[in-house]
């Protein structure tokens, strides 16, 4: 069984992946923290020769390594994998749950008729996802910003 969250670069990341690592230690299983990479369309760069998609993965190598830094302590004894890999992030999150994993992503907080338009990565999470899944809002771990 795995925890599976996913990691963007923002606070609310940060605060399911807290949430994730504790969801880990309860359960005995193993923490993967997952990114997804998107590439620019060429059509929106002037000089596609210069643009090296390794620079993009690891950016997003990064953003993970940041956000495990971030929570530090929060990850003692938990196992933790690292995915970093191109595609849009709910593929990428889908791709690496299973019906026995817990899934938990952050929400940024979008609702209503915002929300519709643009869909969030949680909502199609919610939808589409073989397993149980948590959605952490803003301010979950008591320190609200």
């Amino acid at each position: 069984m795995n925890v599976v969250v996913g990691i963007d670069g923002s606070d609310q990341a940060l605060e399911a992946l807290r949430f994730a690592a504790e969801e880990a230690k309860l359960r005995n299983a193993t923490l993967l923290v997952v990114s997804g990479v998107v590439f620019p369309f060429a059509e929106y760069w002037t000089d596609i020769a210069d643009l090296d998609p390794d620079l993009f993965l690891e950016r997003s190598r990064r953003l993970v390594e940041d956000a495990l830094i971030a929570v530090g302590d929060d990850l003692e004894g938990v196992d933790v994998e690292r995915v970093v890999e191109p595609g849009p992030a709910i593929s990428v999150l889908l791709d690496h749950a299973s019906a026995d994993d817990l899934v938990v992503v952050g929400s940024r907080g979008r609702g209503g008729f915002k929300g519709l338009l643009l869909g969030s990565v949680s909502q199609q999470v919610l939808l589409h996802a073989p397993c149980p899944v948590v959605v952490v809002r803003r301010g979950a771990s008591g320190d609200e910003k």
